[in-house]
């Protein structure tokens, strides 16, 4: 999380709304053999208070994920920010961004909360892409999928500690974001542009 407060969301849902839209996370935590990463498709409890995802068994972290204790990080838009944007004297480029971590003991799930997390992450999915008739399982040969979700297996962190982070040139005057924000527009970065316009003045 970036140490400067005016950078974090006020609105206290925010945070669990960019998880939940965005829906990947990159997943920290420290091993025997050093630190590791996975990435993954991650299921926001309806509390947000917990965190699920499903990884490989054949993942370098897989093996070490159970009682530890691990960071999860959703990123969203980002973009480099020029100095020459700004008309105020020695100024430095920069990078606006958003950024989510989450913090927690992670544990491993069993069995039937694995295909209860992989039923709700098609669902929401499926939902949000519009497909009629979604997709289930149903559709699939049972024993199949019970072959490929043995080669998986699911984790819940329960987070202890949300870090949000929205740099979005909140600590410029508004005449200077205007400008930041046209300069991104022309850069083609049509989403951080946005969420300037429509967060930046408020976190």
């Amino acid at each position: 999380m970036h140490p400067d407060p005016s950078f974090r969301p006020k609105d206290a849902d925010l945070a669990a709304l960019l998880v939940r839209e965005i829906g990947f996370a990159a997943i920290f935590a420290s091993t025997p053999d050093g630190p590791r990463v996975a990435h993954a498709p991650v299921v926001l409890g309806a509390d947000a208070r917990t965190l699920q995802f499903h990884l490989s068994r054949g993942n370098g972290l897989t093996k070490h994920l159970g009682g530890a204790q691990a960071i999860a990080v959703v990123q969203g838009p980002d973009a480099y920010v020029s100095a020459s944007w700004y008309t105020a004297a020695d100024q430095v480029p920069t990078w606006n961004y958003v950024a989510v971590e989450m913090e927690g003991r992670v544990r491993k799930l069993d069995r039937e909360e694995l295909v209860g997390q992989l039923d709700a992450l098609s669902e929401s999915h499926e939902t949000r892409a519009g497909i009629d008739p979604p997709w289930t399982r149903a559709k699939m040969s049972a024993a199949i999928f019970g072959k490929m979700a043995d080669a998986i297996i699911g984790f819940e962190l329960a987070i202890s500690a949300w870090r949000p982070t929205l740099k979005l040139s909140q600590n410029k005057p508004a005449d200077e974001r205007a400008r930041v924000i046209e300069g991104l527009k022309a850069q083609g970065h049509g989403a951080l542009a946005h969420l300037m316009e429509q967060l930046g003045g408020r976190g």
